[in-house]
This record gives structure tokens, C-alpha cells and sequence, in this order.
């Protein structure tokens, strides 16, 4: 059996038009995918509204709730409050395709479309990069980021202007053709 039936969206025998949908998305979901994750107790409502047309589906799927957080300066749990959505166009075709980043295709003779993985990725998106609990006041963060040591972009390069070391003359010389070209 398909772990992520649950999920399915039946939309043969849907008159053509807008039909919506809900789940309730709980820690049992996230355990049917087998990564790590940076929240716990999530407590969520996934709205999905289906447009149905002759030769393909609009899909929106729309995600509010809260889920457990780990600030990233006090080590301490709070809650977070999330809201994300998407839209994916689902059209019909010989095979399954999810290469395109905003268009599904799924096989003709399909009667369901499974959105577990479209709700995870939603869900997931919804996550902060930065986790700060909201007891961390600002005179916090400002004290933090004065005393914080500041490291250089990674993909900023050093420009030989700024490099302290004496430069090889050979380089002088080429930059020179470089100019006249």
C-alpha cells in the first residue's frame, strides 16, 4: 500500500471548475518522508484548491499553522507560526514529470494527483532561515552582532588591489594584453 494515499486528490467525476480540498498535517506526515527536519510538533492545515479544466488541473495549495522552533541564539524551543502557498499547473502526458520547476505532468490514465510531496516542500519553504525566538529582544541582537565576528562572503574573490602581497610582474604584463582586447 502507498504511504502517501492519504494524500490523494480524486478529481475523475469532478465537474469542470474549482473544488477544494483539506488535510491536517500533523508529525504523522513528516514521518512518511525519511529526511531530518529543523521543527517538531507541527500543527498545520493544508487548503488545497483545485481548478479543474478539460486538458489539465490548477492547483493551489495553500499552508497555515504553527511548528515548534529551536531559536538559533538561545538554544531555546518556541513557537512559529507559518503561512505559504503555491500554484502548479498539472497537465496530461504519456508519463510522470516533475522536471519543470512550476508544471507536473502525470500519465493520461490518471484519476488522482498525490500532493504529500507539493505540501512538505510548502511546508518546508515556510521555514525560516534564521530561527529567533521572539523573547530575543533587538538591544539582544544588536549586542550580539557587535561582539559577532564577521566573516567574508565566500564567493567574494580577493581583488589584487586589496592583497598585501607583492604582485608577480608576469601578471602586469598580461593584464596589459587583457586591456588592449
Amino acid at each position: 500500500m502507498d504511504k502517501f494515499k492519504n494524500y490523494d486528490v480524486v478529481f475523475s467525476g469532478l465537474k469542470n471548475g474549482k473544488h477544494e480540498f483539506q488535510f491536517e498535517i500533523k508529525e504523522s506526515f513528516f514521518e512518511l518522508f525519511d529526511t531530518e527536519r529543523d521543527f517538531t510538533n507541527p500543527q498545520i492545515e493544508a487548503h488545497i484548491l483545485l481548478e479543474k479544466h478539460t486538458t489539465f488541473l490548477e492547483l493551489w495549495i495553500k499552508i497555515t499553522g504553527t511548528v515548534t522552533l529551536v531559536c538559533d541564539i538561545t538554544s531555546e524551543p518556541f513557537v512559529h507560526a507559518i503561512e505559504n502557498e503555491i500554484r502548479t499547473l498539472v497537465k496530461f502526458g504519456p508519463h510522470y514529470d516533475d522536471s519543470q520547476e512550476e508544471v507536473i505532468t502525470i500519465p493520461e490514465s490518471s484519476h488522482a494527483f498525490n500532493v504529500a510531496q507539493l505540501v512538505y516542500e510548502n511546508v518546508v519553504l515556510a521555514i525560516p532561515m534564521k530561527k529567533i525566538s521572539p523573547m530575543v529582544s533587538a538591544e539582544d541582537l544588536e549586542l550580539l552582532e557587535k561582539f559577532s565576528v564577521q566573516l567574508p562572503a565566500s564567493n567574494e574573490e580577493e581583488s589584487p588591489e586589496t592583497t598585501t602581497e607583492p604582485v608577480d610582474p608576469r601578471w602586469d604584463v598580461l593584464k596589459k594584453l587583457k586591456d588592449k582586447n
